[in-house]
């Protein structure tokens, strides 16, 4: 009897696991021939992330910074001196949409604002036609997400959204160990992201209504990389969370400083994942493992141990050292010049959102939260 294959929205997990084979093997080839066409790309949000995101801009063959965006005047002038620092030239706007009215030119917009402004900024892009790379989550709701979605699916232009770990050189490889079977059928995960609290300079970090809460806004990136290493959603979430060393601090803090949560997925997989703020230096950190039935992965390790074994076995890892954030970026110029798919599109990435969303939602109703109504 054949067992029908599970589906998330519409998505097969073969779907899922099987972007362009291009696209999964693009962190591991830094593809010098794909930079000869010129890409002019706008920055919209310049602060933390942002200025970040455009210093690795900076670095991509063939990526021209050509424009500047930030609500803050200053941030955006200090943008575009890092650009004429590094040979270049940007104008300054504080308006994105009247800068992608008035510079044709643009071919593609990285956009890093704030979690709450997602649901206005994507689509905005998206509708005129230019390329987009944009920070994740895709948006604070599952609505909004799809909406988004949607928006991608009649557009012109490449959508990426950035999660850059799957880019990361280590974890790459190891994702692809495991999607080719090297551990065997993927049994439970276990993560851990412990360490200090967010900084202060950014204060929307801070409101869960603007941020989604620490699990949306930071969380985020290892449950992705566990939902990719399983191929598909989970069915059901519990967990427990609060706010018990940081209460009020800063003054009107409404997000969490601790949780942990459990996802379980078909076929009885686990992912078991536990956050927090009070973790001290160098103490425990963070740790992404797959265990499967063949034995266990470390992602960023990129090493595997057999079940029965006593050993670890380190991967071969191509462009390993290399920044996450500069290959997802590089990536993402890839797929602009040759019109293909990239890794992290809309599709996955309305997954990934939904997943910590489902997650929160158990946690502040101390109840079981099943997929089907949180994603609808």
């Amino acid at each position: 009897m054949n067992r029908k294959e599970p589906t998330f929205d519409g998505i097969r997990r073969r779907d899922f696991l099987a972007v362009p084979a291009a696209s999964v093997a693009a962190p591991a080839v830094l593809r010098a021939q794909s930079s000869s066409r010129e890409i002019r790309v706008a920055m919209v949000g310049v602060g933390n992330r942002g200025s970040h995101l455009m210093r690795h801009a900076l670095q991509v063959p063939g990526v021209k910074v050509v424009a500047v965006c930030d609500l803050l005047p200053e941030r955006a002038e200090a943008a575009a001196a890092l650009v004429a620092k590094a040979g270049g030239s940007a104008r300054t706007y504080t308006d994105f949409r009247k800068m992608l009215d008035e510079r044709k030119d643009i071919d593609a917009v990285i956009a890093a604002t704030p979690d709450y402004t997602h649901r206005d900024v994507y689509p905005a892009v998206l509708e005129v036609g230019r390329h987009l790379y944009g920070e994740k989550p895709l948006a604070l709701t599952a609505a909004d997400a799809r909406m988004i979605v949607n928006a991608s699916k009649t557009a012109k232009g490449r959508f990426q959204v950035g999660f850059q770990l799957r880019h990361d050189p280590a974890r790459n490889a190891a994702e692809k160990f495991i999607h080719a079977g090297g551990i065997g059928k993927v049994l439970m995960c276990h993560g851990i992201r412990h360490g200090s609290d967010l900084p202060r300079a950014i204060p929307w970090y801070f409101d869960k209504n603007k941020c989604g809460d620490i699990m949306v806004d930071q969380g985020i990136h290892i449950l992705d990389l566990f939902t990719w290493a399983i191929g598909t959603h989970p069915e059901r979430a519990m967990g427990s969370g609060g706010t018990d060393l940081f209460i009020d601090d800063p003054p009107g803090r409404t997000v969490m400083d601790n949780y942990s949560v459990i996802f379980e997925y078909p076929g009885g997989v686990r992912v078991n994942f536990s956050h927090h703020y009070f973790d001290p230096p160098r103490f425990t950190g963070i740790q992404e493992r797959v265990f499967g039935s063949k034995g266990a992965i470390d992602l960023p390790a990129a090493t595997w141990q057999p079940r029965e074994g006593k050993e670890t076995i380190k991967l071969e890892v191509p462009n390993e050292g290399k920044d996450s954030t500069y290959m997802a970026l590089a990536h993402f110029a890839d797929c602009v010049r040759d019109n293909r798919q990239p890794m992290s599109d809309a599709e996955s990435a309305w997954v990934s959102t939904v997943v910590p969303i489902m997650g929160t939602k158990a946690i502040y109703e101390k109840r079981i939260v099943t997929w089907e109504e949180v994603a609808g």
